[in-house]
């Protein structure tokens, strides 16, 4: 399928799957019977791949991370024991984000007692 088609698929913009692509995160294949355009083809792979791309991200997941990921679960060079360190040390990562919104949350409202206050 070409980069549109793989675009409607996956509801990912056509500009995001090339970026995913220059990022190493996927990769198209031309077709060598073709020799009037330079159209990159993916198969359901890329498409699962994407689907994998756009979950990670969701969930905080960065660029740079979503790569090492993919590369050792698509090349099986990770264990599941390493699979669930992994979620583990993002579901600790997130914990911690959760904490540091909590205390910015707390500081903006005593900012904005001291400000209905005129304490400031």
């Amino acid at each position: 399928m070409l980069i549109n088609e793989l675009s409607k698929i996956t509801g990912i913009t056509a500009h995001t799957i090339r970026f995913y692509e220059k990022s190493g995160l996927i990769k198209g294949k031309r077709d060598e019977t073709v020799k009037s355009n330079n159209y990159f083809h993916y198969d359901n792979e890329t498409v699962e791949k994407l689907e994998l791309i756009r979950d990670a991200k969701s969930v905080g997941f960065t660029i740079s991370e979503i790569g090492e990921l993919m590369d050792a679960w698509y090349n099986n060079k990770i264990t599941v024991e390493e699979k669930v360190a992994v979620l583990d040390e993002k579901l600790i990562s997130i914990d911690e984000r959760i904490k540091q919104l909590k205390q910015m949350k707390k500081m903006i409202s005593q900012f904005k007692k001291d400000v209905i206050e005129d304490n400031c």
